[in-house]
């Protein structure tokens, strides 16, 4: 039985005349927790929106459920699958609270009532990103960090199968980078949601996804478990640095350190 919850079939994207994804094929499978990563224009923030029906394709499909995702209504759509852009804003005074309620409105009856289901969702994730004790202050007094787990919350009261994070710890310190990373992971694992994150921070990739897909120049170089992705031959081909490879005892998992740049010269690990 085809498991396949998302995928992209021959799939172009671009922004004016520039085209960034010239022919992308890949298939997220329910369940799945996977980590784009590539280097700074490789593609992934635009595979992320057009994924998400935000950006629409110069060519190929983007399947949801095994349908066509320009075949479902906006609400539809909603209901299936959240996203957490790299950049967004609230109105000028919006509150916290009233921010993460808008992640309800893909569920609210057509005069936009909330529901007792409904408050308890958004009770839910602001808990989830420990925004309680901030959810009656306006998101524009908060700092970057607490800024970016309130907009978290709000993903996280859609209430959705399909989560599309593009790099959710942004303006974050490392504790609460793990938080973050522990809380996706625990979203993944216990709740069964597929995650298809995009982030910068390699060794974080390997810690918590179980797949990391490596982007550059719009196509997919490398598709694979993070052993085999976080490998010399691939962190100087694609990401331009020599790197030693290790394996964390305590996490099972590979971890990298750079050592060295790759001048463009060079054809690969010293």
């Amino acid at each position: 039985m085809d498991d396949t919850q998302l995928q992209t079939e021959d799939l172009a994207v671009g922004y004016g005349k520039h085209l960034v994804l010239p022919q992308l094929d890949l298939a997220i499978n329910a369940g799945e927790l996977v980590a784009l990563v590539g280097p700074n224009g490789s593609g992934k923030s635009t595979l992320l929106k057009a994924m998400a029906r935000l950006l629409r394709p110069r060519r190929g499909i983007v399947y949801l459920d095994g349908k066509s995702i320009s075949q479902y209504a906006t609400l539809e759509v909603a209901r299936r699958l959240a996203i957490l852009p790299q950049s967004h804003t609230s109105p000028a005074g919006l509150t916290v609270r009233e921010l993460v309620e808008q992640g309800r409105y893909p569920h609210s009856g057509p005069l936009r009532m909330l529901t007792r289901q409904d408050h308890a969702a958004i009770e839910r994730a602001l808990s989830l990103t420990h925004m309680v004790a901030l959810a009656d202050r306006p998101v524009d007094t908060l700092s970057g960090g607490e800024r970016q787990r309130a907009w978290i919350a709000l993903t996280l009261a859609q209430d959705t199968p399909v989560l599309l994070l593009d790099e959710p710890t942004t303006y974050l310190d490392i504790g609460y980078q793990m938080e973050i990373m522990e809380l996706i992971a625990s979203l993944n694992s216990q709740h069964n949601i597929t995650i298809v994150v995009v982030l910068h921070d390699l060794n974080q990739a390997a810690r918590f996804a179980r797949r990391m897909v490596v982007l550059n120049q719009g196509r997919i170089v490398a598709d694979g478990a993070p052993v085999d992705i976080l490998t010399p031959e691939i962190m100087a081909r694609h990401f331009r640095i020599n790197a030693a490879i290790y394996h964390d005892d305590v996490t099972n998992t590979p971890v990298f350190i750079p050592y060295q740049s790759v001048k463009s010269s060079d054809n690969g690990p010293s």
